[in-house]
C-alpha cells in the first residue's frame, strides 16, 4: 500500500495525537460549548457524530447535514480541525462541501465491502486523511480489505481506529480490546497510524484512562476519544463520555515510554527469548513425531482419532500447570487446543493414508 502521512498542518507528531469531541452532535450551543473548552485544553481535532447508526430504530439518529455547519462554526471560532463519520457517498459528498478535514469509516461500515467501496468512489480525486474503524467482529482481513478498497481509490492518508470487537457475553468492556489484533495489523502494515478509541472499547469513562495507557504502551500514535461538554446529558452513549477537564487530566497523566530501544541490555534478553523459542520449536517437532507414531497406533487398532477423555485431561493438567507458574490458565489452554488441533490432522492424515 502506497501510504502518505495524516497529520494535518499544524497537529505535532508527538504521542498521542488526540481527536476528542461529543459522540454526536445535538445542538450548536452543545458543539461550541464542547469545542471551547477542548480547543482551551490543547485539542487541535474535534470529532461529532453527524449521522449516527443505531441498533433499534428509535434511538437518536443524528441531526445529519444541519450539524455540517455547527463543525464549520467550530472550525471558524476555534481554529480546530474537525472530523465526523461516514457511512454513505452522499454522506462524503455533504462532508467535502461543508469543508470538513478528517473522515473515518465506522465499524459497522467497514463490516460491509459494498460500503466502503461506495466511499472510495465518492472519493476519487480527492486529498483528505481517512482513518477507518476495525470491523465489528474481529476479522483482519475485512479491516485491510476496507483500507485496500480506499488505497486504490487513490487516498494515501489513511489511518485506523481500534474500537475493540463485539462479542455476545457479558464483559467488562463494551467492545473486547483483542489487542492482538491491531498488533498483527501493524507488523503486516507497520507504517499506518493507529488510533485507539477507549470510549467504544470501555463503555464506562472510568475505563478510558487505564485503555488510552494500554494503548500507548502498545505504541498506538493517537486517541479518539468521546468528550462532551455535560455527558450525563448526552443523547448518545452517555456512560462513556468525559468532560474536556476530565479529558485533559486523562492526557496529562499518560505516560508516554519510547517506541523503540537498542541497548545492549535488551539485545541481550531479546537473545535469550530467541533461545528460548527455537526450543519450544524442537520440543514441539519432537511431540509431533510423538503425535504421529500415536496415530499409527490408533489406525493399526482401529481406534478413533479423537480421545475426548485424554484431550480433556490435558486441558485440565496443563491449565492447572500454568496456575502454579504464575501464569493465566486460559492462555495455556489455548496454547493446548492448539496443538491438539494440529496433533489430530497429523493423525488423520496417517489414518487416512
Amino acid at each position: 500500500m502506497e501510504l502518505e502521512s495524516i497529520l494535518l498542518p499544524g497537529v505535532e507528531e508527538k504521542r498521542p495525537i488526540v481527536i476528542a469531541g461529543p459522540c454526536s452532535a445535538e445542538s450548536k450551543e452543545q458543539i461550541m460549548a464542547t469545542a471551547k473548552d477542548l480547543a482551551g485544553k490543547g485539542v487541535k481535532i474535534f470529532r461529532a457524530g453527524i449521522w449516527k447508526p443505531r441498533t433499534k430504530p428509535g434511538g437518536f439518529e443524528g441531526v445529519g447535514v444541519e450539524g455540517l455547519s455547527w463543525l464549520k462554526e467550530v472550525k471558524k471560532e476555534t481554529g480546530m480541525y474537525v472530523a465526523t463519520e461516514v457511512a454513505t457517498a452522499k454522506h462524503v459528498y455533504e462532508c467535502l462541501k461543508a469543508g470538513i478535514d478528517l473522515l473515518w469509516v465506522g465499524a459497522r461500515t467497514t463490516a460491509n465491502p459494498f460500503a466502503v467501496q461506495e466511499i472510495a468512489d465518492a472519493l476519487k480525486g480527492v486529498d483528505i486523511p481517512v482513518l477507518v474503524k476495525n470491523p465489528v467482529n474481529p476479522d483482519l482481513e475485512l479491516w485491510i480489505g476496507a483500507l485496500e478498497r480506499l488505497n486504490n481509490a487513490g487516498i494515501k492518508r489513511l489511518g485506523v481506529i481500534h474500537r475493540g470487537f463485539s462479542s455476545y457475553d457479558n464483559k467488562l468492556y463494551r467492545n473486547l480490546p483483542q489487542w492482538h489484533i491491531p498488533i498483527e495489523l501493524r507488523r503486516r502494515l507497520p507504517e499506518i497510524p493507529i488510533f485507539c478509541d477507549p470510549s467504544h472499547i470501555g463503555g464506562k469513562r472510568e475505563l478510558i484512562a487505564p485503555l488510552s495507557q494500554q494503548a500507548m504502551d502498545l505504541n498506538f500514535d493517537g486517541l479518539i476519544i468521546e468528550s462532551h461538554c455535560n455527558p450525563d446529558c448526552a443523547l448518545s452513549d452517555a456512560a462513556q463520555q468525559v468532560t474536556p477537564e476530565v479529558l485533559d487530566y486523562i492526557i496529562n497523566l499518560l505516560v508516554i515510554r519510547k517506541g523503540t530501544q537498542s541497548t545492549e541490555s535488551l539485545s541481550q534478553l531479546r537473545k535469550q527469548i530467541d533461545e528460548c523459542d527455537d526450543n519450544i520449536i524442537q520440543e514441539l517437532t519432537k511431540r509431533m513425531r510423538i503425535a504421529r507414531e500415536i496415530g499409527m497406533y490408533k489406525k493399526e487398532h482401529n481406534l478413533t482419532v479423537l480421545q475426548s477423555g485424554r484431550y480433556s485431561e490435558i486441558l485440565d493438567k496443563r491449565g492447572d500447570q500454568a496456575k502454579q507458574c504464575g501464569m493465566d490458565p486460559e492462555f495455556m489452554i489455548k496454547i493446548f487446543e492448539a496443538i491438539h488441533e494440529e496433533s489430530i490432522r497429523q493423525q488423520m492424515e496417517i489414518i487416512n493414508k
